[in-house]
């Protein structure tokens, strides 16, 4: 295997595992967010709207975490180089 093959193949799992990384938060975000009570902030949090306010805040906070989680595992990584 030459060296191109194995930079794109690398490449290719990075991302394949960042978007697996950002779709299991954002899913315990969305599980997290169950308890949240939405009642106290929106008028009919069982609709539409309310389910996708707890949608678009599932996505961003598990957004947020994963790049946590992606940027930490990063840095692990790099801690070989250290010795």
């Amino acid at each position: 295997m030459n060296p191109v093959d194995q930079v794109s193949a690398s490449v290719g799992v990075g991302g394949l595992t960042a978007i697996l990384v950002s779709l299991a938060c954002i899913a315990l975000s969305w599980w997290a967010l169950q308890n949240l009570k939405l009642d106290l902030f929106i008028r009919h949090p069982k609709g539409p709207q309310g389910k996708l306010l707890q949608l678009l805040l599932a996505v961003v906070l598990g957004r947020f975490v994963a790049a946590f989680v992606l940027e930490y595992w990063g840095y692990t990584q790099m801690l070989k180089y250290m010795f």
